[in-house]
């Protein structure tokens, strides 16, 4: 099933005009395949999307895997990368830890995610990351 997914080219911010599509993978910690379940693949969809939500950061496309979510992003153009990342990661851990507490056996320190990253902007090839992160299940032979 093909999702048409558009994309408005351009945002107005105020004083500037344009849009800064990112393209992002996080792993957990170790890679430790902490959603194999369904309903925990919902919570960290839900943990990211509400870190997201709250610094109005809008989510294009997001999928969560076994171990790993890719993201598609439109976030604030004064906004930068790491800052972005300690917003997605720190938020959705502190979120996901309080909607599922178990993880705190595998996970006591509190960090979920893995210290490592890729953010990439996609302004230009925003059709090919997107068709990227629709197939990752056939890519993982998930399906």
């Amino acid at each position: 099933m093909q999702t048409q997914i558009e994309i408005n080219p351009y945002k107005s911010y105020g004083s500037s005009v344009g849009n800064n599509l990112k393209s992002i993978q996080i792993t957990t910690k170790y890679r430790y395949q902490m959603m194999k379940q369904d309903k925990f693949k919902t919570f960290c969809k839900i943990s990211i999307e509400e870190a997201c939500k709250k610094w109005k950061i809008e989510i294009i496309i997001l999928k969560v895997l076994n171990e790993h979510a890719h993201i598609i992003v439109n976030c604030p153009r004064t906004m930068c990368d790491a800052k972005l990342m300690q917003i997605i990661k720190g938020l959705s851990s502190y979120i996901l830890f309080r909607l599922v507490p178990d993880f705190r056996k595998r996970y006591p320190n509190g960090e979920f995610w893995n210290d490592g990253y890729f953010c990439a902007s996609c302004g230009s090839d925003f059709e090919k990351a997107l068709k990227y992160i629709e197939n990752q299940e056939l890519h993982h032979r998930y399906i």
